[in-house]
């Protein structure tokens, strides 16, 4: 005797939309929009905003109300929940593309072998270039992360392999206040230190280094810290185990378990300072000429140098302009070149599975 039991209504089955009315729906819903955005231009140009918006209320209006009538009320509430989100995914996307498009357009102006052979000096027009600022971005940079990421990873490993108690929390209490800390803050704080040291009025590359890695310490702590406690525990418990002493594990185990992650963590902390231009500006200064040394003189650096481009235009506007663009591009290639590098750390560097 076998007992049947009745499926609910709202879980009973229902027609389902042919595969290509998504498709479909979405080429006449954009068709729409480009006939809006034409019929509603002016002197600035078509009118994108109104179009995109009747294409996106046309292909979510319609799609829900044939769905409800065809699928039912859960598969038309899951095909409005997923148009919402793909929506807000593709809104977010707008500012990205616009902000790229609009660097590489007007940077690759003066995208030249000249910009990156060249520095400021005794230009007074068009011309010159930005090696002066690319060097000292680097340098810069360099010393800031050589700074910030040991001592990051180790106050990392103290708070999740070691530490416990009030002084934990105290140090966690701490790097949440200086996740928060304004970048100005921390630029007043490395000229302080160097002015007791150098007197006032000092303006050197290591205290620009110094000021970033304030910047950069928190984010390593961070993102070290997510990434080490999701290593699993058994690695920990297995390695003791077999006799293996605390710190041994945690160099052996822990640490290439988690070195992925750790390592974007890192290149998100130096994408993080690369383009900071006030506590720059304040300790390191800015100059027209090559300085190598960041321990003697002011030295100039990318962010500065678009800042002070756009600032401090001379008779010819449009060359300074298009300087400050091109250290715009130059700045944001610098990041993407870092952020694959990451990504191939993580490649190789991660422990292999399976």
């Amino acid at each position: 005797m076998s007992i049947e039991f009745a499926r609910p209504a709202s879980l009973s089955m229902k027609g389902s939309l042919p595969r290509l009315f998504n498709p479909l729906l979405g080429i006449a819903s954009i068709a729409a929009g480009f006939f809006t955005a034409f019929a509603t231009a002016s002197e600035s140009g078509p009118g994108l905003v109104p179009g995109a918006l009747v294409a996106a209320f046309g292909f979510v209006s319609i799609s829900v109300l044939v769905s409800r009538l065809i699928e039912g009320k859960r598969k038309a509430t899951d095909r409005l929940v997923t148009s919402l989100v793909t929506g807000a995914f593709l809104l977010a996307l707008v500012p990205l593309i616009s902000l790229v498009a609009t660097v590489l357009t007007l940077g690759s102006k003066r995208f030249d072998l000249e910009f990156f052979t060249y520095s400021m000096r005794n230009i007074l027009g068009e011309g010159g270039g930005a090696i002066h600022a690319i060097v000292g971005t680097l340098e810069i940079t360099a010393l800031a992360t050589l700074f910030s990421v040991p001592i990051g990873i180790m106050t990392a490993i103290y708070l999740i392999e070691y530490g416990r108690g009030k002084l934990a929390k105290a140090v966690t209490f701490l790097v949440d206040v200086m996740t928060g800390i304004p970048s100005i803050v921390a630029g007043l704080f490395a000229y302080a230190v160097f002015a007791l040291i150098f007197g006032p009025g000092v303006r050197m590359g290591i205290a620009g280094s110094v000021a970033l890695s304030v910047l950069m310490i928190p984010v390593v702590i961070r993102s070290t810290e997510e990434m080490l406690k999701i290593v699993p525990n058994e690695l920990r418990e297995a390695s003791l185990a077999l006799g293996v002493p605390k710190w041994l594990t945690v160099v052996k185990v822990v640490l290439p378990t988690a070195i992925g992650g750790i390592v974007t963590g890192g290149m998100i902390a130096i994408a993080r300072v690369i383009g900071e231009t006030a506590p720059l500006l304040l300790v390191a200064g800015f100059t027209s000429s090559m300085n190598y040394d960041p321990t003697d003189g002011r030295m100039m650096t990318l962010p500065v140098f678009v800042y002070t481009s756009y600032a401090n235009v001379g008779t010819n506007f449009q060359a300074y302009i298009d300087r400050a663009w091109a250290g715009a591009l130059t700045l944001m290639l610098i990041v993407m070149i870092l952020n694959l590098g990451a990504r191939l750390v993580s490649k190789f560097f991660a422990p292999k599975k399976g």
